[in-house]
């Protein structure tokens, strides 16, 4: 389990020496790589793992294969996030956080949330300039409501556009967040990669986030 004293080794070797190029990177810089990476990504892999994809959902389990939720992007700015469905459709549910054993889990689903693979529409959400490659991820609105004005920082992390995938996540802060403290801990990295980033640090993302693709994301369920 990670704890706050396992996020200090990543603070020093991002926060020792380090001089942040923020200003300059959240603008052209940033948008660039956003536009190459999600470019390259919709033309080489989506083309054809969109169909796919969506081919085996259906066949797995009545229902649309792509879900469509809004959430929070850059200052509180509401946008339509783009997943493949992963669970038994069920429009008029309310919100519920999936748990390690859940029913709702498509046998399909479970592939795609371990894999990270349910994410790759969201590619199509940074071409369309709602989200970033790499940023905070973006939560479901019922989990703002929750934290939106109690939680110190919380609302920090709604800054800069939301991410597929984050500082957070790569280093395993990602999944459930049932107690506030896991919570805690996903706001300390998103506001330490809000200080720090820059290309350089996307580009170590990403690649983290390859590398637990393969691995397995143990936090995915």
């Amino acid at each position: 389990m990670l704890s706050a004293t396992s996020l200090e080794p990543v603070r020093a070797r991002f926060e020792r020496g380090v001089t942040s190029s923020k200003p300059l990177y959240q603008g052209v810089v940033k948008r660039g790589f956003d536009l190459m990476v999600a470019g390259m990504v919709t033309l080489v892999v989506l083309s054809w793992l969109i169909p796919i994809l969506a081919l085996l959902i259906r066949l797995s389990s009545k229902g649309p294969a792509l879900f469509v939720q809004v959430r929070s992007g850059r200052n509180g700015r509401q946008f339509p996030c783009l997943k493949f469905r992963t669970m038994t459709y069920n429009p008029g549910a309310e919100f519920k956080q999936a748990e390690k054993v859940d029913s709702r889990v498509t046998p399909i689903g479970k592939f795609l949330r371990k894999t990270n693979l349910d994410e790759m529409p969201q590619f199509l959400n940074v071409l369309a300039g709602h989200m970033s490659v790499v940023g905070p991820r973006p939560h479901p609105l019922p989990l703002d409501a929750m934290y939106w004005h109690v939680m110190p920082g919380y609302k920090d992390r709604y800054k800069v556009k939301p991410g597929i995938t984050g500082l957070a996540q790569s280093r395993g802060a990602r999944g459930e967040t049932r107690e506030a403290h896991q919570m805690k801990l996903r706001i300390r990295y998103d506001r330490m990669y809000i200080r720090q980033q820059s290309i350089s640090l996307d580009a170590r993302i990403c690649w983290w986030t390859v590398k637990a693709v393969f691995k397995g994301n143990k936090n995915a369920w």
